[in-house]
């Protein structure tokens, strides 16, 4: 993991890293619940800043889309499907066929589940929206539990399943 430039502990979904390069967001970490020999740090930095107080509104549910720069590093591949991915809106869902579909790669699924086990910025690039093509929920960076929890505080009603 890089060295984050800001982690933030109290969060419903556990402790959040975050690291800037400049004047963009390069990278979100999830540290999970109780991370051990992880102290609170905060560079005071207005992206960061302004990171946080959008996760912070999106996680209680004020918030449904974010505005930040972002850097993220990674292949032109993965950088066009997580350009897609931000275009899948609040509380909707897609397949990673669907995504691949919307990049005219109808044969690149399994790149397209790549990019999205590579996304640097999970939340702000919401790889969580991108489900299996039969509805169910598959690979997430931070876990099936917190793939639920995430769509579920956006669309409570979809009543999502991680048994396959």
């Amino acid at each position: 993991m890089d060295a984050c430039d800001a982690i933030l502990h109290d969060t419903p979904i556990g402790a959040l890293g975050f690291c800037v390069q400049g004047d963009a967001l390069t990278r979100i970490h999830f540290l999970g619940p109780h991370p051990t020999g992880i102290e609170d740090r905060h560079r005071e930095h207005p992206i960061i800043r302004e990171a946080i107080d959008q996760i912070q509104a999106y996680l209680a549910g004020r918030r449904q889309a974010f505005d930040l720069p972002l850097a993220p590093e990674g292949t032109t591949f993965q950088r066009r499907v997580w350009a897609q991915l931000q275009t899948i809106p609040w509380g909707r869902t897609c397949s990673y066929k669907d995504v691949a579909l919307a990049l005219d790669q109808p044969g690149a699924m399994r790149a397209v589940g790549m990019a999205c086990n590579r996304n640097p910025l999970p939340l702000v690039i919401p790889c969580h929206r991108v489900i299996g093509g039969n509805g169910q929920l598959v690979g997430f960076g931070g876990g099936l539990a917190l793939k639920q929890q995430l769509l579920e505080l956006e669309q409570p009603q979809l009543g999502l399943s991680l048994e396959g």
